[in-house]
């Protein structure tokens, strides 16, 4: 046995490469490799095990004997050979027959080698099948021989896919015939749609995986280490002053690794054994991935995880694939599938192409899924092992009203899902007949159903819908798609086209809320690297801070609303003052401009956004100095129950209808009622029907929601008994029910509520 690994490996690639070029068939081919190897390796017996139909097939070997080729079938987990497969590990042992998976196949003529070495052959992340070599005497093996097996087997992967000899039926999630895979996860915004997988990040296929020149490979690699230990060193100067996302932990633990000589010499000694840039990074990158699969303490296993994020970024560099799926652009109808999504990024994308999103994370009321809902474009969160599943140009099938996504659908489920978005679209029609109807209880409460916005086109939502008005308009969205700060003249344009496009209807626009997860990349501290920046510095608090850009949006409001009304709120209070301090510098902006004769309103009415729990104990002092309240539940929800709303474990863990929320709710309801302040609630809970139904039960009776839930909440309203409604409210929220989802959902089903 040679005794370099680097050695005996380039060797066996060499003879793998000069084989491949030969003509002949894949079965022939696959016998030559087996006895490449164990010559190579001065072993008596080498296999090749391929996953095939969720069993693995023996597909060549030296060895063993013949008639056992495409006999000898082993489920994954069974045996030696299925256990290598299933855990995607390696087993290296002395005597092979006392490992607890032992298996015996008598057909194989194996019971003559006590020795036994396997790896599993991996493609995209994925197990495909298995290498193993015996031996009659026992012996553990050496550890370059360990290293050059896996080196043999990652080469092999990539004839193995160019031979269509990967098994299209992959594990993970609900299997169907045809290698389709259904999978369940959180519905996040409802709808349903087709399209084919395109990586947020794109992943970097490894194609050529032998080097023809080993020096212009370490040449590469060096100069994919410089470039990467600079972008490095810039983030990390850029965090002390604020700017970038990653927080400070990681950056710190990027830098370790990406300084690490370690890693660099294992990716050198991978190159030094025949292998490309591309495919000696992947290389150490699956020995990464595999030590991560056997580590329980979930510190390290962070920290392993960080190094594979490394790893992909080294790969992206060395391959020249930076940029993400947005820059290059979209050529057909897409499913977006990503770890996690900020909503500046997911305004990038063409949204004529771009049909829906499916996150690994991802939860109700973070920003990107209020984006998400504001365009229209269903997604779905916490589906885990989708970026594995999934390769990209496959078909996806997203049902956002079922939670589920389909990979590789067949005909037959293709069908059904066409005839499911069918219904979908005659429920749609069935919505839009309601449009010119006004949404009234059958007890004569007028509801007003306003719709949220954020960009131009929204506008026209209000006529397409039927709705009241504009009860939100999120001005940041205007800045988070802007790659540099939007001036007070394009600020003045967008607002006086909204107002133009809504008419006699009102529109509340809300100053900017940014910070938190809707960070500025051209501005300077709207990042907040603290453990929760929604609770840190974002929205009024970092404007008042920076007092010059909400002078510049004040002027552009206040001219763009010339003649009319001017409703504007401001988010985030946590107690009157800053109100007070907020609306002082707008009354200002307007002295300055009655002063120059610019255009000015009609009239202002200034609201505060009820989001932080602390004012809602300040409501005597702030009542009388707002036109109106709003309430904003997404960040109200997870202030009342610490619970950080970007974390995909509390994602579905509080639920709207919980009497803690309603209660509190109602209090404030009720208060500002008494002191006779219009309320309206801003958030996703109102978008749904059955939320919405409790609302009005506690006195809520104004709403602004996304454009696609008007249909579905007028149905709602104009199918109950409002009265009704808030006398059962009033017994559920005085002695609660231990699960008032199904109390209520059960009585307003039996009332004849249309919820569905």
């Amino acid at each position: 046995m040679p005794t370099s690994a680097a050695t005996t490996a380039r060797e066996i690639l060499t003879g793998l490469h000069a084989l491949m070029a030969r003509r002949g068939s894949p079965q022939a081919k696959l016998d030559h490799v087996v006895d490449l190897i164990a010559d190579a390796m001065s072993s008596e017996v080498c296999s090749i095990y391929l996953l095939r139909n969720n069993l693995l097939e023996l597909w060549a070997t030296h060895g063993l004997r013949k008639e056992a080729v495409h006999v000898t079938r082993l489920a994954l987990g069974e045996g030696l050979v299925g256990t290598i497969a299933r855990d995607a590990r390696v087993l290296n042992l002395a005597e092979a027959s006392v490992h607890p998976e032992f298996v015996y196949r008598p057909e194989t003529g194996e019971e003559h080698f006590h020795s036994f070495a396997g790896v599993p052959i991996i493609h995209r992340e994925q197990s495909i099948g298995t290498l193993c070599v015996q031996h009659a005497d026992p012996r553990r093996y050496d550890d370059v021989e360990i290293e050059a097996l896996q080196t043999v087997a990652m080469v092999l992967s990539e004839i193995l896919a160019s031979a269509r000899l990967v098994d299209s039926t992959r594990r993970g999630g609900e299997q169907n015939d045809g290698g389709a895979v259904r999978l369940a996860g959180l519905k996040l915004v409802t709808g349903m749609a087709r399209g084919v997988a395109v990586f947020h990040e794109p992943r970097v296929i490894v194609h050529q995986t032998v080097a023809e020149d080993t020096e212009a490979e370490r040449t590469r690699v060096y100069a994919a280490f410089r470039r990467m230990r600079e972008q490095i060193e810039n983030m990390t100067r850029e965090a002390e002053f604020g700017t970038v996302g990653e927080h400070n932990e990681i950056l710190e633990t990027y830098k370790m690794f990406a300084y690490d000589e370690g890693w660099s010499r294992r990716i050198n000694e991978a190159i030094d054994s025949g292998l490309t840039a591309e495919a000696a990074i992947e290389r150490v990158q699956q020995r990464t991935r595999a030590r991560m699969r056997e580590i329980d303490d979930p510190l390290l296993k962070e920290r392993m995880h960080d190094l594979d994020d490394l790893a992909n970024r080294l790969l992206r560099i060395v391959s020249g694939r930076m940029g993400t799926a947005a820059q290059t652009g979209l050529a057909k109808d897409a499913v977006l599938i990503a770890r996690n999504l900020g909503p500046a990024e997911l305004l990038e994308y063409d949204r004529r192409r771009l049909k829906a999103v499916v996150l690994e994370e991802g939860s109700l009321t973070a920003h990107v899924t209020i984006v998400a809902r504001a365009m229209g474009v269903p997604v779905i969160g916490r589906i885990g092992d989708i970026r594995h599943i999934a390769s990209e140009g496959d078909t996806i099938l997203v049902d956002g009203d079922a939670g589920a996504v389909t990979v590789r659908p067949t005909r037959s489920l293709s069908t059904q899902f066409d005839n499911r978005m069918a219904m979908s679209l005659r429920r749609r029609a069935e919505y839009a007949a309601l449009r010119p109807l006004p949404p009234t209880t059958t007890d004569g409460l007028r509801v007003a159903l306003m719709v949220n916005a954020g960009l131009a086109d929204d506008a026209a939502a209000i006529e397409t819908t039927g709705a009241d008005g504009i009860g939100l308009f999120r001005t940041e969205f205007q800045f988070l798609v802007a790659a540099t700060l939007p001036g007070r003249d394009s600020q003045y344009r967008l607002y006086k086209s909204v107002m133009d496009t809504a008419g006699d209807k009102p529109v509340v626009f809300r100053t900017l809320d940014i910070g938190g997860d809707k960070a500025l990349p051209y501005l300077q501290d709207t990042r907040d690297e603290s453990e929760n920046p929604a609770m840190g510095w974002r929205a009024l608090r970092l404007s008042l801070e920076r007092s010059t850009l909400m002078k510049a949006q004040a002027r552009a409001l206040i001219e763009a609303a010339g003649g009319r009304v001017l409703r504007v709120m401001f988010p985030m209070v946590c107690e009157p003052w800053e109100y007070e301090e907020a609306r002082a510098l707008f009354e200002k902006q307007l002295a300055w401009a009655t002063s120059v004769k610019r255009p000015i309103p009609s009239r202002i009415e200034y609201g505060a956004m009820l989001e932080v729990p602390s004012l809602a104990e300040m409501l005597d002092i702030l009542l009388p100095r707002v036109d109106f309240l709003s309430i904003g539940t997404n960040d109200l929800t997870q202030f009342l129950f610490a619970a950080d709303r970007a974390d995909p474990r509390l994602a579905a863990r509080y639920d709207w209808l919980s009497p803690a929320i309603l209660r509190f709710l109602k209090r404030v309801t009720d208060q500002a009622r008494a002191a006779n302040v219009p309320v309206r609630l801003c958030g996703e809970m109102g978008g749904r029907p059955l939320e919405a139904l409790a609302l009005i039960g506690i006195g809520i009776d104004q709403f602004s929601i996304t454009p696609a839930a008007v249909g579905p909440i007028k149905a709602m309203i104009r199918s109950i008994d409002a009265g009704a409604v808030r006398a059962k409210m009033d017994k559920l929220l005085a002695t609660p029910p231990r699960d008032m989802r199904r109390t209520l959902g059960d009585w307003a089903r039996k009332q004849g509520a249309v919820l569905d």
